[in-house]
């Protein structure tokens, strides 16, 4: 029986590489998609006792993130967790903002999403789990950088949806909304947020829930 496997969309050096740490800890093969060979070959290279494949795809162009997902599926034949971790970073407040830019930054963090799930979908089975890294820029944005508090409502809002239409199915979607600054030490390092992850993939289907603040 071939391992499981998680796929990383949006894969590099902080809280995504985390992830796939962490999962091929607990056993399972890991495809990484970025936008760059660089990160994800050095990420590929901090990865043990797994089979790691990496694809390279503009998360933005649908045809690309969908031909990227499905390389991988089509490799491991099979896709057990499928996680999201990319948003935008752009330094503008509401007032500068233009809309172009929003929709573009919401076309990467939200619609990223859209594309992935949809792709993944014939890979995935009973048990599967669609995991998201969220923020409390959800909740509290940061003026200066309205985008990103619009991106991740969105990718709550759109999680909570996709936890629903696939439940029927036996597969389950969350969102981790973390609640501080990531850090090189305390509670907000990478490794200590992919656990948190790695925890509501695994959660109890009983107790479901579709959103798990990580508050340290």
């Amino acid at each position: 029986m071939s391992k499981p496997v998680i796929v990383v969309v949006a894969a590099g050096p902080g809280v995504s590489g985390s992830v796939a740490r962490r999962f091929a800890e607990d056993g399972h093969d890991v495809g990484l998609i970025g936008i760059d060979d660089g990160p994800l070959a050095e990420l590929k290279a901090s990865i043990d006792g797994a089979d790691v494949q990496t694809v390279v795809a503009d998360l933005t162009d649908t045809e690309s993130a969908t031909h990227a997902i499905r390389t991988l599926g089509d490799h491991f034949g099979r896709i057990d967790v499928l996680h999201f971790n990319p948003s935008a970073f752009r330094e503008k407040d509401p007032l500068e903002l233009t809309v172009p830019e929003l929709l573009q930054d919401v076309a990467l963090g939200v619609g990223g999403l859209l594309t992935a799930v949809q792709a993944a979908r014939p890979y995935l089975s009973r048990g599967g789990r669609v995991t998201a890294t969220g923020s409390m820029a959800a909740d509290q944005p940061w003026h200066r950088a309205a985008s990103l508090g619009v991106q991740k409502a969105g990718l709550r809002n759109l999680v909570l949806s996709l936890d629903k239409t696939l439940e029927p199915d036996g597969i389950r979607a969350v969102s981790v909304t973390v609640r501080g600054t990531l850090a090189r030490e305390g509670a907000f390092t990478p490794d200590r947020v992919a656990e948190a992850i790695h925890a509501a993939a695994t959660q109890d289907e009983a107790g479901w829930q579709a959103e798990v603040p990580y508050s340290g």
